[in-house]
């Protein structure tokens, strides 16, 4: 028994895990690595608050877009090539977009980078799930631990290079993301003869006609509000340079990862998944209400963006599994029909935020996404009797982990 534990452990994985984890890691970084530059851009390029905030509106919305197509290309030629195409989107498209010369170009080449970043981060999302040893409870806290460290990397490495210029960042993704095509190509096993299931392209539009993945999906779309208010529209208001925005948001990305590795699995080993949700959700809408009053403090804003992301942890890691143990779908269906709602409102928060602030000052836009984030709570507790098999499915897990540790210590 002691073995099976130990075979089971979160750390003991496949290197098929560990290789599309690493890629993860450098493929997240992109989504903070602008987040310090944002100032520098709108100022350097002549541009509105509200256009610079359009770098993740386009990069978004196409994520979120592409996302209903990522099963039906994953399932036509393998995990490994749509990994590799995305990754190599990104290469070409981050470089674009330093070589440009206007924000109206920097968006557009944003919007190609997210073609890539869907093809990426949905098959890689699958693939460490399929791969991972210790079910699909580590895979997914794995698969989140490298989102939060690329969260948590992004800001501080787009931080140093974009002390030298706004062009650096995007270098300086272009870069990674090239090591992680090598890395990919040398040491990710071919698919090649691996049995495939044919996707539809309608599969992800059909999912969303079942009850839990559409609630969950609505829920994350508002949710999303709160998380990209936080994360793309604060520097505006902290008003500080790209190095001290890089180390705020490397601290919102490190509590992020910590919450997401430790905290959440301790929670969901204690109380059904929908009602750590139903908890955490609202304490995340106190969070931007306080930002919101506190808005004018660079040191008060910063704790509340620091403890915005201890809760945003907890809430990526357990509304993925949620997600993924919710109905019987195959989960790069549900991955992708669930993320191409989400990240609609990802898209629609930044710039929104802008102009609010824009017209009626910068605690506006703290209130507003507390707001969508309580409607999300409300889905949730309205809805907890549709989310009766993802919290069955998390009694399961817990009492084999349970069972595999209590056999360990015998």
């Amino acid at each position: 028994m002691s073995g099976h534990g130990a075979g089971s452990g979160i750390l003991r994985q496949p290197r098929t895990v560990w290789v599309v984890a690493f890629a993860s890691v450098i493929a997240f970084m992109g989504i903070g690595l602008v987040d310090p530059i944002l100032p520098a851009i709108a100022a350097e390029l002549d541009a509105t608050a509200a256009q610079a905030e359009l770098l993740f509106t386009s990069y978004l919305l196409v994520t979120g877009l592409a996302m209903l197509v990522t099963a039906w290309v994953s399932s036509r030629i393998g995990a490994r090539w749509t990994l590799l195409i995305g990754l190599a989107l990104i290469v070409v498209f981050a470089t674009a977009a330093a070589l440009s010369g206007s924000v109206e170009a920097v968006i557009g080449f944003r919007a190609g980078w997210g073609l890539g970043n869907a093809l990426f981060i949905s098959t890689a999302l699958a693939t460490i799930i399929g791969a991972a040893t210790g079910g699909s409870g580590a895979a997914i806290v794995l698969y989140e631990a490298a989102l939060g460290i690329g969260i948590a990397v992004g800001p501080l490495l787009g931080g140093l290079l974009g002390s030298i210029s706004w062009r650096g960042p995007f270098f300086g993704t272009a870069a990674l993301m090239a090591s992680a095509v090598v890395a990919l190509l040398v040491l990710l096993p071919s698919d090649r003869g691996t049995p495939r299931e044919r996707r539809r392209l309608s599969d992800p539009l059909r999912a969303l006609r079942r009850p839990p993945l559409a609630l969950l999906a609505v829920a994350a779309l508002f949710y999303n509000v709160g998380f990209f208010t936080l994360l793309a529209f604060s520097p505006f208001p902290l008003g500080l340079d790209a190095i001290g925005l890089g180390l705020v948001f490397f601290g919102w990305g490190l509590a992020l990862a910590i919450t997401s590795v430790w905290v959440a699995p301790l929670l969901t080993a204690r109380m059904p998944r929908s009602r750590v949700l139903a908890i955490v959700l609202p304490l995340l809408a106190l969070d931007l209400v306080a930002a919101g009053i506190v808005v004018g403090s660079v040191p008060g804003l910063i704790v509340c963006i620091v403890v915005g992301g201890l809760l945003l942890g907890i809430l990526n890691t357990v509304l993925t599994e949620t997600v993924m143990d919710s109905t019987d779908l195959a989960r790069p269906v549900a991955s992708s029909a669930y993320s191409a709602v989400r990240f609609l409102g990802g898209a629609a928060a930044p710039p929104l935020a802008a102009l609010l602030a824009e017209f009626w000052g910068d605690h506006v836009p703290y209130y507003v996404a507390a707001g969508a984030v309580l409607v999300a709570a409300t889905l949730v507790i309205a809805g907890r009797r549709l989310l009766a098999r993802a919290d069955a499915a998390a009694d399961t897990t817990a009492e084999e982990a349970e069972a595999i540790t209590l056999g360990d210590a015998a």
